[in-house]
C-alpha cells in the first residue's frame, strides 16, 4: 500500500479572511443606504440589487465560516477534517443566486406589465455609488484565492452585483432622459440573467465535487497510460479520482506488478515512480495505491 500527499497553497488563509472581511464591511454599509433609497424612489432595480447584496453579505459570511471550518484538523470520524465545508458553502451560494433570480424575475415581469413611478435621479445616484462600492469589494475578493470554489462563489455574487449596478445606472439615465420607466425592470432582468449564469455554474461545480466525479482537468485515460508506462506495472484497475476540496484532487488505484517485484523488494521503488509521475504530469499529490501480484488480480475478478 502506498500513500503520498502534497497540498497546493495559494494566498494565505489569513489574507483571504482579511479580504473577505473588508468586502463584507463595504457591502453591509452600502446595503443599508440602498434599501432606504429603493423605498423612497420606488425602484425595483435598486431593491433587487439590495436583496442581491444581502445574499452577497450572506455569501461572504458563509465563506468566512467555511474557511474557519476547513482549517480544523482531521479528527475522529472526520478523516478529511472539515474541508468539504467550503464546497457546501459554494453550493449554498449557487442555490441562493438561483432562488433570488427567480424571485426578482417574477417581480420584474409584473412591473413590465404594470410599470410604477420611478425616481430616475435617485436610481442613478445610488447606482453610481454602488458601482464604486462593488468595484472596491470585487477588487478585494479578487486578491483572495479564487481557485477555491468557496471564494469563487463569494466573488461571483459581488461581480454580478457590480454588473447589476451598471445596468441600473443605465436605466436611471434612460428614465431621466425619456421617462420610460420600463427601463428599470429591464435592468432587473439583466441582473437575473447574470445571477442564473453564476448560480448554475457554482451549483454544477460544487455538485460534481459532492458527487465525487473525477475532476474535469484530469484525463483518466491519459493517467492510466502514464501509470502503465512505469516499468514492471502490468495493469491498473479500480482507478478512482475525486476532489476532496478546492485544489485537493485525490487518486486511488490498484497496481498489478510483476511477481518478482515482491521477491526482490522492488515495490517501494515502483510506488515512488508512480507517485512522482502523477505529481509531475497531473499535479495530483494525494494518492493511495494498492500493489498486487498478477495472481491476486485473477482472484479478485473471481470474487467479483
Amino acid at each position: 500500500m502506498g500513500h503520498n500527499e502534497h497540498h497546493h497553497h495559494g494566498p494565505s488563509v489569513r489574507a483571504d479572511r482579511r479580504y473577505l472581511w473588508g468586502a463584507l464591511a463595504l457591502l453591509l454599509a452600502f446595503m443599508a443606504g440602498e434599501v432606504v433609497a429603493a423605498i423612497v424612489s420606488g425602484s425595483l432595480a435598486l431593491l433587487s440589487d439590495a436583496g442581491h447584496m444581502l445574499t452577497d453579505a450572506g455569501a461572504l459570511a458563509g465563506a468566512l465560516w467555511a474557511i474557519s471550518l476547513a482549517a480544523k484538523p482531521a479528527r475522529g470520524a472526520m478523516t478529511y477534517g472539515w474541508k468539504r465545508a467550503e464546497i457546501l458553502a459554494a453550493l449554498a451560494n449557487g442555490v441562493t443566486l438561483l432562488v433570488v433570480a427567480v424571485i426578482v424575475a417574477i417581480e420584474a415581469v409584473r412591473r413590465l406589465i404594470h410599470p410604477p413611478e420611478v425616481t430616475g435621479v435617485t436610481v442613478l445616484v445610488v447606482a453610481l455609488v454602488g458601482v464604486v462600492v462593488n468595484i472596491a469589494a470585487t477588487w478585494l475578493i479578487a486578491r483572495a484565492d479564487r481557485t477555491s470554489l468557496n471564494i469563487r462563489g463569494a466573488y461571483q455574487h459581488v461581480l454580478t452585483d457590480l454588473f447589476g449596478f451598471i445596468g441600473t445606472a443605465v436605466a436611471g439615465v434612460i428614465i431621466l432622459a425619456t421617462g420610460w420607466t420600463r427601463a428599470d425592470p429591464i435592468a432587473s432582468l439583466v441582473v437575473v440573467a447574470l445571477m442564473l449564469r453564476a448560480g448554475w455554474g457554482l451549483t454544477r461545480d460544487s455538485g460534481r465535487v459532492l458527487l465525487e466525479a473525477a475532476p474535469q482537468e484530469l484525463d483518466l485515460d491519459a493517467m492510466r497510460t502514464h501509470i502503465l508506462g512505469v516499468d514492471h506495472v502490468l495493469a491498473v484497475h479500480d482507478l478512482h479520482a475525486w476532489t476532496v476540496t478546492s485544489n485537493l484532487p485525490a487518486v486511488s488505484a490498484h497496481l498489478v506488478v510483476e511477481d518478482s517485484c515482491f521477491a526482490d523488494g522492488h515495490t517501494h521503488q515502483i510506488l515512488d515512480e508512480v507517485q512522482t509521475c502523477l505529481q509531475t504530469h497531473f499535479a495530483v499529490g494525494h494518492t493511495t495505491f494498492q500493489v498486487e501480484p498478477s495472481r491476486h488480480e485473477a482472484t479478485e475478478h473471481d470474487c467479483a
